[in-house]
């Protein structure tokens, strides 16, 4: 059984009950789409929740919940304390109506005949009398509360007796309705525009995380810990800009010169009274201090001799250059003898401001260095960065276990080729891609 998206975002938690019930009830090869739009010449439509059943038909469901009345002559529904008229069955049909033309119409579709559809109206916080009935909406077109248990058993009986002469779909043409209700692709700059909004989406999503922070305000060792596209360096940054609007003097660091790149320019669009008194790498920070550069094929000088040398440095500095709190991420990629010269540049060494951000899974420099502090630990638990196709393809590569994103994207497509043929096939895919992006929209990753 698909769901589309898999973690869809509701309105009320009328229509999360229903989606909840058809998820765990729907037999194998179903198909449930939520929140599906669809615009014609006369008006927008939705359909809160989309069922297509192989050898069924297909149900366009519209939910109401709590308030929902009709005395015989008008729907209502209680808003803000007062009786709002509504038309629940007018809205399913009219959804049922201009999806099934839009699937018609579209050039993939072809000469298919057309389903057979139905649509019904679900109120799951009401139980409706037996002899409840509408010219418009007979007693079977209503599935209420006291139903909703067995509404995947209600939706094959309806499309069974559903006789218009209309065709009942096999799997290939769910798949297919599939395909056609995420759309038809996109020109670049609409794809563009299309990937900006869901980096904006992401944003919002992450920032929402901040109120970790609100929750470890009066905490000054915590560790964050999370996974790929938990929004782990988002949250870094935020609690360093914090902490030096608060008046503390804060190093912001991390181990990769990319990773120390990306913070920088971030840090860079904060208002002055909002950076970090130091942003960038750990052993930025060593030559900060005085330590001789060393080169960068000698791993000798960075693992072991900058650290010790940077201890020492750390011990003289004088109380207007040392930090109130460090905050480091991309933590796992730290040895255990990097920790003593960061702590020694502390203030207050014992109570001084520690707050790491890591992730186990992504130990890609086997250093498996640990904190050797007592720390709080905070766990995020969804992939927030990332869009569901793939977050979903990538969540076997990673020992924790994530909560996918709610952000939809284009599916990822799999290219098999031989051992030998992964060098000339990746560049072609590469070129492929370039087709439709520009060259800042394509990273490769070996």
């Amino acid at each position: 059984m698909t769901c589309l998206p898999e973690q869809p975002e509701f309105v009320n938690t009328s229509e999360q009950l229903v989606w909840q019930t058809l998820r765990d009830t729907l037999p194998p090869g179903a198909l449930l789409l939520a929140n599906r739009r669809v615009t014609d010449r006369t008006k927008d439509h939705e359909a809160d929740l989309v069922v297509a059943l192989p050898g069924y038909g297909v149900a366009v469901l519209e939910v109401k919940g709590w308030g929902v009345e009709h005395d015989g002559r008008t729907w209502t529904i209680e808003r803000h304390k007062k009786r709002v008229p509504i038309d629940p069955v007018a809205q399913a049909r009219d959804a049922r109506y201009a999806l099934r033309d839009y699937v018609g119409r579209d050039p993939r579709w072809g000469s298919r005949p057309t389903l057979r559809w139905a649509h019904l109206v679900v109120l799951p916080r009401r139980t409706l009398p037996a002899d409840f009935a509408l010219p418009d909406c007979p007693r079977w077109m209503v599935v209420d509360g006291e139903q909703l248990p067995s509404i995947a058993e209600h939706l094959t009986d309806v499309l069974r007796e559903q006789i218009n002469g209309h065709a009942v779909p096999d799997t290939g043409d769910v798949a297919l309705l599939e395909e056609v209700l995420a759309g038809r692709p996109l020109p670049m700059r609409d794809l563009l525009d299309e990937a900006a909004e869901r980096e904006d989406r992401a944003d919002r999503l992450t920032q929402q995380q901040a109120v970790i922070l609100d929750a470890i305000t009066l905490l000054t060792r915590v560790e964050v810990r999370g996974g790929a596209g938990s929004g782990k360096t988002w949250l870094a940054v935020e609690q360093a800009r914090r902490l030096t609007r608060a008046g503390k003097r804060v190093a912001l660091t991390c181990y990769s010169r990319g990773l120390s790149a990306f913070l920088e320019r971030r840090c860079a669009s904060l208002p002055h009274n909002e950076r970090p008194a130091y942003v960038g790498t750990f052993h930025g920070l060593g030559l900060r201090w005085g330590a001789p550069p060393g080169d960068d094929d000698d791993p000798e000088y960075w693992e072991h001799r900058l650290p010790t040398q940077m201890v020492d440095l750390a011990r003289a500095l004088p109380p207007g250059q040392r930090f109130d709190a460090v905050v480091v991420d991309e933590a796992q990629d730290f040895a255990d003898a990097w920790w003593t010269p960061l702590l020694a540049g502390l203030r207050e060494e014992e109570t001084g401001g520690v707050y790491v951000f890591s992730d186990e899974g992504q130990q890609v420099f086997s250093r498996y260095g640990r904190v050797p502090l007592a720390l709080v630990p905070i766990v995020l638990d969804t992939n927030l960065r990332n869009t569901r196709p793939i977050a979903e393809s990538f969540k076997s590569l990673t020992p924790l276990r994530m909560r996918i994103s709610p952000v939809d994207g284009p599916p990822v497509r799999f290219v098999a080729c031989t051992i030998e043929d992964v060098l000339s096939t990746a560049d072609d895919e590469v070129d492929r891609l370039l087709e439709r992006w520009r060259p800042q929209d394509v990273a490769l990753l070996t």
